[in-house]
């Protein structure tokens, strides 16, 4: 055990993989462990030795486990130990992936995943939870809606409007809806009910992190950025210095184009849609809303916001607020500087007397380097 210097861990729900090297890659053991004899068998390590795991629903929860005994444990998304299986597509195993792993984690350029908080994993419950209930609303409100119609009663699309007039329908003894038609579209509607409770529950519990984080409070001051997305970014990223840039922040959510360069002839495409989707998807949401209200307010970035949903449309519009919301996060929290949407940014090494200043607003300089 004292040759060790790295390991590959295939985590799995009962066995766990996993393969060792040495200080010149050699390996010197691979074996599958039972889950409950893993953090014995990790305790043996010299310290400081580097365990790798591939990103999955328990990694941060070994991370944390292995950190507390001197080790160095890291994760890596999934994407990107596949191409280090040396037997390709056709022989993954999970012997085959540690090996992976542990080579994948060799590489000094490797990307690795920050390991999330107790506190971090903790309030991100409460989003996937939230976006359950939402999920689960949608398909009963649409439940009730096809029922309805088999009785010829059609209502407006607005849920609000079938909120309303959904008890008057089940007591209207004129309608031609049948006793148990009338018994299951209760059933329905207290069903509806108790998810508009849980959702409510949910939104509580993301007030409370905006009134006792700092930084979510802060993030909520951005132009299209509201409690949840404030929440779920703060949750997300954590420490948001782990990105040397707001451009690296911006590719991780998979806001930037798409690229099929090659010799010299750059071809952007569509974003990339890496990262987390949830996040982004709220980011790209938040911009729509703050695009069709730029033209009512005078601060630079809806200014920018307007003119290029006038140029380009209000998609690519909101897409590109987006992404720059992602940078002016970036820049807010890594400077430690308040966010003021009349900024107006000088570029490093001044400017030339008389010279018109960049309408590119963002917290800081540092947020377009």
């Amino acid at each position: 055990m004292s040759e060790i210097t790295r390991v590959g861990a295939d985590l799995a729900k009962r066995v766990i993989q996993v393969h060792a090297v040495d200080g010149v890659g050699q390996r010197v053991t691979g074996r599958a462990l039972a889950r409950d004899k893993f953090i014995s068998w990790c305790a043996q390590l010299p310290p400081g030795c580097l365990i790798a795991m591939e990103a999955s629903s328990s990694a941060h929860h070994w991370a944390r486990r292995l950190r507390a005994l001197g080790l160095d444990a890291r994760i890596i998304a999934a994407h990107l130990v596949a191409p280090y299986r040396l037997q390709g597509k056709g022989g993954k195993n999970d012997a085959n992936d540690a090996a992976a792993i542990c080579e994948a984690a060799s590489r000094p350029q490797m990307h690795f995943v920050p390991i999330k908080s107790v506190d971090q994993q903790s309030m991100l419950c409460i989003h996937r939870l939230r976006e359950g209930f939402k999920a689960e609303r949608t398909g009963c409100v649409n439940r009730i809606r096809g029922l309805l119609a088999e009785f010829g009663l059609v209502f407006a699309q607005k849920p609000a409007v079938l909120r309303q007039a959904l008890p008057d329908a089940i007591e209207d003894a004129s309608n031609e809806l049948g006793t148990l038609a009338r018994l299951a579209l209760q059933r329905a509607w207290a069903q509806w009910q108790e998810l508009d409770a849980h959702l409510a529950w949910c939104d509580e519990r993301i007030a409370a992190h905006l009134k006792g984080n700092a930084q979510v409070a802060q993030a909520q001051q951005l132009l299209g950025v509201g409690p949840v997305t404030a929440s779920a970014v703060v949750a997300t990223v954590g420490d948001f210095k782990q990105f040397r840039n707001a451009a690296q922040f911006g590719a991780w959510l998979g806001l930037t184009p798409r690229q099929n360069s090659s010799g010299g002839k750059n071809n952007l495409g569509a974003i990339t849609k890496r990262g987390d989707a949830y996040l982004r998807t709220l980011l790209i949401q938040g911009a729509k809303s703050a695009v069709m209200t730029a033209h009512k307010r005078a601060d630079p970035i809806s200014k920018w916001a307007h003119q290029l949903r006038e140029r380009s449309g209000w998609q690519k519009a909101a897409v590109a607020l987006a992404n720059k919301n992602a940078r002016i996060l970036w820049a807010v929290f890594v400077r430690g500087k308040p966010f003021d949407a009349r900024h107006v940014s000088v570029k490093p090494g001044g400017m030339k007397p008389g010279a018109p200043q960049s309408a590119m607003p963002v917290a800081v300089v540092a947020a377009l380097t």
